[in-house]
């Protein structure tokens, strides 16, 4: 063999393993770009995303806290007559006759029962025998009188009972979360808000990601279930045909790169925290994760932005991504103190030794794939 067919034969091997270097670093599979890529895109490099590291003061800054509570419509809602009958209530009455061949008795029986009466929009009842009677407005007592007045024209001494059950009037219907759902009748003892849900069986969800919300009409108003127990104004009397709606928090997060899962996570807490993120999803992947590149990124609203960034410039909402090291002094705190929000995306760099690690996997398996290679060649 000529001296410039082997010059030819040893160039082969490095030319090829510098192709493939130059190719696998581009193409290796990773879970995400690398914390350089994502400042290379901040607004001080001409991206659009400002970039910012997280401290004390950032996390205070831009944390929104997120009450919820009833307006003052519903709040100075007095106790409502929950005795009067409305229009829309069902009512039974059952009339007991003194005598053998009564009016509305069958033979034999002492008395009968009139089920399900509805009362109509005028607010009247038909009772055989006493004709249309006027029922709203009136007490369970007081209408059994004037019934009992009415029909004793006509049969001696009638007895009458007049119970009110739930209908269209004075209830409310209660749906969602809780043991038994269904329309409940508005009665002394459950006027309001918690002794309606108790009388619902109680709420079926963690309470520590409950809302109650109570549709009133065209207003609506919402409260987390702990401040409904701890805030006794939040107990607010019923309105017939008030709606209340249990429901577990829609709120979610996602989390994204180097942890032990990639996924979207509903809102376990009312306030969640990095840490507390974190945690849900079994925390970082050791083995590939850099601590020092935890990003928050999210849609900051331009009050927001102007105070994280310490600036009055911003009309419009803004792209921020916020930075943790956990690497730093008082770095836990910080990621403690730090307010997760709705819709955030969590996303978690992967260690620079990552990148060389697999680049390193993949020339160890390109040499072996070229030596054989050149073991064949060499053969030829």
């Amino acid at each position: 063999m000529n001296t410039k067919a082997l010059i030819s034969k040893s160039l082969r091997f490095p030319i090829l393993l510098s192709m493939v270097l130059a190719l696998g670093a581009c193409g290796l599979p990773r879970s995400g770009p690398s914390q350089e890529e994502i400042l290379a895109g901040s607004v001080e490099n001409g991206g659009s995303t400002n970039i910012v590291l997280v401290d004390d003061r950032i996390a205070r800054a831009a944390r929104i806290n997120n009450p919820l509570g009833f307006s003052r419509s519903f709040l100075n809602a007095g106790l409502a007559s929950v005795e009067r009958i409305r229009p829309g209530d069902l009512l039974t009455i059952t009339i007991w006759e003194n005598v053998e061949n009564g009016l509305l008795t069958a033979p034999g029986a002492s008395s009968t029962t009139l089920p399900d009466i509805s009362v109509d929009e005028l607010g009247n009842i038909f009772v055989p025998y006493a004709g249309v009677v006027r029922a709203s407005g009136r007490t369970p007592e007081e209408l059994r009188l004037k019934i009992t007045q009415l029909l004793e024209r006509q049969t001696p001494d009638p007895q009458i009972e007049v119970r009110r059950k739930a209908g269209n009037g004075a209830a409310v219907n209660v749906v969602g979360g809780v043991n038994k759902q269904g329309v409940y009748l508005i009665q002394a003892a459950s006027q309001r808000l918690t002794a309606m849900l108790a009388l619902a069986g109680g709420v079926s969800l963690d309470p520590a990601g409950t809302k109650i919300t109570v549709q009133r009409g065209h207003e609506s108003g919402s409260v987390w279930l702990r401040d409904l127990y701890a805030n006794p104004e939040n107990d607010i009397t019923l309105r017939a045909n008030d709606r209340i709606i249990v429901q577990k928090d829609e709120r979610y997060f996602t989390v994204l790169g180097a942890t032990s899962g990639q996924k979207r996570i509903d809102f376990a807490s009312r306030d969640p925290s990095v840490v507390d993120a974190l945690s849900l999803i079994g925390g970082l992947d050791g083995r590939i994760a850099d601590p020092k590149g935890i990003f928050i990124f999210r849609i900051e609203p331009p009050e927001i932005a102007n105070a994280v960034l310490n600036t009055a410039e911003f009309t419009t909402p803004q792209r921020v991504a916020y930075v943790i090291d956990l690497t730093a002094e008082e770095s836990i705190f910080v990621a403690q103190s730090f307010q997760i929000r709705d819709r955030d995306t969590i996303y978690v760099t992967e260690a620079p030794f990552v990148s060389w690690s697999r680049v390193l996997d993949s020339v160890a398996g390109t040499v072996n794939t070229l030596n054989s290679v050149a073991t064949i060649a060499s053969a030829l």
